[in-house]
């Protein structure tokens, strides 16, 4: 199966949401409300959920996320999930974004891949290496 590459921007709007849990001990829980659009390739618009966790050493956290995306990749029509895991440590950031399995429909059904973030002069742009 042939790996494509697609690349564009989005714009984020994060908005908190009421969390269950409370941090102690200097970490402070927070839940927050995902709404992109993306441009290029992937034309499209996503909502979700994050769970984050920053500790009281600065640049050291933590989050997971969900989103949908629905729209249109390289002219197919459908949506799928997006799952992240993101860490930071110390400034020194890891994050892996992947399309959970079998999550694709319509005529992205059997999309699996991963997604890379990059924000340059404060744009956000994304690198989507999928299998279709």
């Amino acid at each position: 199966m042939a790996t494509h590459k697609v690349t564009g921007e989005f714009n984020v709007k994060l908005n908190p949401i009421e969390g269950y849990a409370k941090g102690i001990d200097g970490v402070n829980l927070g839940r927050m409300s995902i709404d992109k659009t993306f441009t290029g390739e992937l034309e499209a618009t996503s909502t979700g959920e994050m769970l984050s966790a920053m500790t009281a050493t600065q640049g050291s956290a933590g989050y997971v996320a969900i989103e949908q995306v629905v729209g249109t990749l390289a002219g197919k029509q459908g949506s799928f999930v997006l799952q992240h895991f993101g860490t930071m440590d110390k400034g020194q950031d890891r994050l892996i974004l992947e399309v959970v399995p079998d999550s694709g429909n319509n005529e992205l059904t059997g999309l699996s891949g991963k997604m890379a973030i990059r924000i340059e002069d404060g744009v956000h742009f994304y690198d989507f290496e999928y299998q279709l």
